[in-house]
């Protein structure tokens, strides 16, 4: 450190860099982030804007490469018909031989419009507005601890590939060949979801499969001739009632019957319905078992001469805790207490591009960005005093996997 208390950037190589350094270089780099994170907020990126995930794209491209990240731009195919951004790529080369991951996307759920009503603020030690937390505040944690390592002479890692999709608000449908690709070449992945709050990195996720169970019954006049009917409706209540008795038989698992469509009039005996679920799991096995149970009581009906289909969409698999992902945690937990202040792990039922990395085998943490709350919400929030830390802690964690030490 140099007499006037700023931090040396000519200092002699750390491959080990000191936690005081961490804080130091992350501490240095928290005006820029603020700055910065207003002008991403600034940037409506819902998914289903396209042309502004592209411009959030453009932008953060040119931080990319203002901070020396190699950076390229891949275009997305439309996923039954609808049209996303673009996949932003980015890499800097180290002096060891791992190769980390970073994930990040550049959507959120806002509409267009919302950034310029509810522009960034910041009150009371918390960040609010528009993505501050889901996902752009993680995605300058990314590109922050890349800098302190890269200011500490600490880029230990092979290679760093930081991989921002337009996508992921809407399951990562057309970019997840490039998710796949690069996490197979990775030893490990880091996700820059936003830490709980309570600051826990969440290292297991439920799996997701939605399902739509369409059912074919009989119209009829209902005052005039009802048995003659077949009611979708009295078939729709039975199939309800039997898929929601499923959650609690496997642990972990839950079956959610979230919409229902049916009838036309009061006097008419439906002739259809359709019911569309919900259905995750903590585990493979428990996954697989709920999916065969509800495929199984979709395709059975109670009522004679009524049908039923069953389609089941697989968005995401589980994010389990494997012996990887738990050896991530202890040295994030390593890190941390280095840094001065402890850290433990969640699961949650939520996905993230975590799951499709994690079920590929690939070692992965989920959970490092800020702290933050709120998603989805006018009351998203970030932590203001987890900048620092959050960011020396993703520095310290990719130091060690690039040293081999994870």
């Amino acid at each position: 450190m140099s007499v006037d208390g700023a931090f040396d950037r000519t200092a002699a190589p750390a491959a080990d860099p000191t936690a005081e350094r961490l804080r130091g270089f992350a501490s240095a780099r928290q005006p820029a982030f603020l700055e910065t994170l207003a002008e991403l907020v600034a940037i409506d990126s819902g998914t289903d804007s396209p042309d502004g995930v592209n411009r959030m794209a453009d932008q953060w491209g040119a931080l990319l490469a203002g901070e020396g990240w190699q950076v390229t731009r891949e275009p997305t195919e439309p996923v039954a018909g609808r049209r996303f951004g673009d996949v932003v790529i980015a890499r800097r080369r180290g002096t060891g031989a791992a190769t980390v991951l970073l994930l990040g996307h550049l959507d959120t759920v806002f509409p267009d419009g919302t950034a310029q009503a509810r522009p960034m603020r910041i009150t009371d030690g918390r960040v609010y507005g528009p993505g501050v937390t889901d996902m752009k505040g993680g995605l300058l944690a990314g590109l922050h601890a890349a800098g302190v390592l890269a200011d500490a002479h600490a880029e230990t890692f092979g290679e760093l590939v930081f991989l921002c999709n337009p996508d992921e608000e809407r399951g990562s449908a057309a970019s997840r060949a490039f998710l796949v690709a690069e996490a197979k070449r990775a030893d490990a992945v880091l996700v820059l979801e936003a830490a709980r709050e309570n600051g826990d990195v969440v290292s297991s996720r439920k799996g997701v499969t939605t399902v739509r169970i369409e059912i074919a019954g009989r119209a009829a006049h209902a005052g005039v001739e009802p048995d003659r009917g077949r009611s979708a409706i009295v078939e729709a209540a039975h199939k309800i009632e039997a898929l929601h008795a499923l959650n609690g038989r496997w642990e972990g698992a839950t079956v959610n019957v979230g919409v229902v469509q049916a009838g036309t009039r009061s006097n008419v005996v439906p002739e259809h319905a359709a019911l569309d679920l919900d259905v995750r799991a903590t585990t493979e096995a428990a996954l697989v078992a709920v999916e065969t149970e509800v495929e199984r009581i979709g395709d059975t009906c109670v009522l004679d001469e009524v049908t039923s289909r069953v389609d089941l969409f697989k968005e995401v698999r589980p994010m389990e805790r494997t012996p990887g992902t738990a050896r991530l945690v202890q040295a994030a937990r390593e890190v941390a207490g280095r840094l001065g202040f402890d850290l433990d792990e969640a699961a949650t039922g939520g996905a993230s591009d975590a799951n499709t990395t994690s079920a590929l085998g690939v070692p992965t943490l989920d959970g490092l960005g800020p702290i933050g709350g709120d998603d989805h919400s006018d009351r998203e929030w970030l932590d203001v005093a987890s900048i620092v830390p959050r960011t020396a802690l993703l520095a310290g964690l990719i130091a060690r996997i690039g040293r081999g030490d994870v």
